[in-house]
């Protein structure tokens, strides 16, 4: 848990803290806006952002480090991990959940968009790419918390 839990900066996040926010994102957010876009009921009038546009054409997240402001790191800071239960528990539940979203992905038409607060419009596979972008992003912030641990 030790290993879990350490933070090597006050202003960054555990390995903990990051699995809980790859969890609490998927549940919380990306499933609920793929859930809406299958359900047919997404009307969103607005287009995807410059910011969306980009990361759809790259593929994936630019590899920087993003910093909250100040102002959102107390809203959106994850919380420690109570165990590793806790974390095998999320992160099983996303898979489940992810899978379960694929076979609705392929057997039904689907054309409403949700909007995601950066990158605008999403419709049902952008919805799910970003998931798949979001955890190859945090994988950069893994490596460089494993090496600091000894862990690779």
């Amino acid at each position: 848990m030790e290993q879990l839990q350490y933070k090597p900066h006050p202003d960054q996040w555990s390995l903990g803290q990051m699995y809980n926010h790859l969890i609490q994102i998927s549940l919380n957010m990306q499933f609920p806006a793929i859930n809406q876009c299958l359900s047919n009921e997404a009307e969103c009038e607005e287009e995807k952002t410059e910011a969306g546009v980009r990361v759809f054409q790259n593929g994936s997240f630019p590899p920087i480090k993003i910093k909250l402001s100040d102002r959102l790191v107390p809203d959106f800071t994850p919380a420690q991990p109570e165990s590793k239960e806790e974390l095998v528990s999320g992160l099983k539940k996303v898979l489940e959940q992810a899978n379960e979203k694929i076979d609705r992905i392929s057997s039904t038409p689907h054309t409403g968009k949700v909007a995601h607060p950066r990158f605008g419009a999403l419709n049902v596979q952008e919805w799910f790419q970003l998931g798949e972008m979001h955890f190859r992003h945090h994988l950069r912030q893994k490596k460089e918390l494993d090496q600091i641990l000894g862990l690779s």
